[in-house]
């Protein structure tokens, strides 16, 4: 497994992801077409280009989707039950066609299961920033981890 257990983990310990990955347009309609989202600030480039952001921009739920996927590999990969909650997801600034997403992760808190003692449980933030360091992206999330087997 490449993910983290309960027992790796500790309030404070951050987490840069090594994986970036850019955004293409294809993402983007591909996305909104799936999730039947028909807004045209994602989809419109003549609507977008009359807006305060001058072109379309990426939509937000595939930006959430994308930082969280980003974790897996380094974080969750095989020692994640389940996400139990998103809570504080911010949008500060625009993720355009073309940038690229880096994520760090930082340990909120954690807590054994009360239920499950080979369970924790322990809340994260994700912040996604651009190539250029903005960040466009903030999430909290609560997780159900693997303890390390005996």
């Amino acid at each position: 497994m490449a993910g983290l257990y309960f027992d790796d983990l500790r309030v404070g310990q951050r987490v840069r992801h090594s994986l970036g990955r850019t955004v293409t347009e294809m993402d983007n309609v591909l996305f909104n077409a799936l999730t039947m989202n028909t807004q045209p600030l994602h989809l419109n480039e003549d609507f977008a280009a009359r807006t305060q952001f001058g072109r379309r921009i990426v939509n937000g739920i595939f930006t959430l989707g994308l930082v969280v996927g980003i974790t897996v590999p380094e974080l969750t990969e095989g020692t994640i039950v389940a996400n139990l909650s998103y809570e504080r997801v911010l949008h500060p600034n625009p993720l355009f066609h073309g940038d690229t997403v880096y994520v760090e992760s930082e340990v909120l808190e954690i807590r054994p299961s009360q239920s499950r003692p080979d369970r924790g449980i322990v809340r994260l933030r994700h912040i996604g920033r651009n190539q250029e360091g903005v960040t466009v992206i903030e999430v909290e999330r609560t997780v159900l981890f693997l303890r390390r087997p005996a």
